[in-house]
């Protein structure tokens, strides 16, 4: 999705797994490609998408909630704004009358604590927002909340960051299916999430000094609840996953107690930092050889080639697992940006 996504313009900012902004410099007829890029990814993947465009990212945002309200809430919004909605080429006075109608929660940037906030001081509607003065909302409230009043009258203030900031931590955490006792069964499932954060962990390049393990039951199901977790710091940073697969089972086992229908599981990975950084030390010997690393970089590009759990650990299981997750499907939001004007895809 983000492939055919990119093919809009020339850089992209990938914001989540299922979202990003794109810039599209010099590109004409924005409406009709968004519209097409939109057909294209539900031809090909077949996931329905919405796209929202603006002269800056906030707008963007908001153009794509309207574009997805237009569609699943009929009557909420215009039909015609469905699917693909264009601020950018709107009237003063179609954007003003669309602001009107839309709550001020629903503006990227404004959470529910300010949001309430600004309810308390009869600001209800984007009209109402937008409408404030600038140095009264950097007074009254912040320069953050001012870059979105800025952003909402079209001034960009948000750059596109098409090479991401490293993340500070990792995690990968799982719902199971249904409930799993024996220890056995969470090894392999914690096996998988520490093999997968160590492949994202490595594709950012950083390296991790603990790793934190947790478990715990279900507080809406029947019996002994239990909740457990433990941080388990590294002899030395590292991004091998033999490295931080042992530390994980080891922080596993510590906190583990049969008895318990446990629900939840995972891994984060913390204290992150770059492999240029390093603490000195007696000499152990190199924590991670240049045949490990060797053997890593193997690993990681053939499961990217022939697909994720080609080669796994051996504690990660082969059979059938038994702590299975629970699956959502969700409807991808993507948020491009045309020719320095975002849209979103949702």
């Amino acid at each position: 999705m983000m492939s055919l996504a990119s093919e809009l313009g020339d850089s992209q900012e990938i914001y989540s797994i299922d979202e990003c902004f794109i810039g599209l410099e010099g590109i004409s007829d924005v409406t009709q490609r968004a519209k097409d890029t939109r057909a294209k990814i539900l031809q090909w993947i077949g996931i329905p998408t919405c796209v929202g465009i603006g002269e800056s990212k906030t707008l963007a945002k908001l153009a794509n909630h309207i574009a997805k309200d237009a569609e699943r809430k009929p009557g909420s919004y215009p039909a015609r704004l469905a699917q693909v909605c264009n601020l950018a080429e709107l009237t003063e006075h179609q954007r003003i009358y669309l602001f009107g109608i839309t709550d001020v929660s629903e503006v990227w940037g404004i959470g529910r604590r300010i949001s309430q906030q600004l309810k308390e001081a009869g600001i209800q509607t984007v009209k109402d927002f937008i409408q404030l003065d600038a140095g009264t909302i950097r007074k009254r409230f912040s320069v953050t909340l001012e870059r979105t009043w800025r952003e909402l009258h079209g001034e960009s203030c948000i750059d596109l960051e098409e090479i991401p900031a490293p993340k500070k931590e990792i995690a990968h955490t799982r719902t199971f299916g249904y409930p799993v006792r024996d220890l056995e069964s969470l090894t392999e499932a914690i096996t998988e999430f520490t093999s997968r954060a160590a492949e994202k962990l490595r594709r950012q390049q950083s390296q991790s000094s603990s790793i934190l393990v947790f478990i715990h039951t279900s507080k809406h199901r029947p019996g002994p609840q239990y909740t457990r977790s433990i941080t388990v710091p590294m002899v030395r940073p590292a991004s091998d996953t033999n490295s931080l697969l042992s530390a994980a089972v080891r922080g596993l086992k510590t906190i583990y107690k049969p008895g318990y229908d446990l629900i939840r599981a995972g891994v984060i990975l913390v204290d992150l930092t770059s492999p240029a950084v390093q603490q000195t030390e007696l000499d152990f010997g190199s924590s991670m050889s240049d045949k490990t690393n060797q053997l890593m970089q193997t690993i990681d590009q053939l499961n990217d080639r022939y697909g994720r759990g080609t080669i796994i650990y051996g504690s990660a299981g082969i059979g059938k697992k038994t702590w299975s997750m629970n699956q959502q499907r969700k409807t991808p939001c993507y948020t491009m940006k045309l020719r320095d004007i975002p849209i979103a895809v949702g």
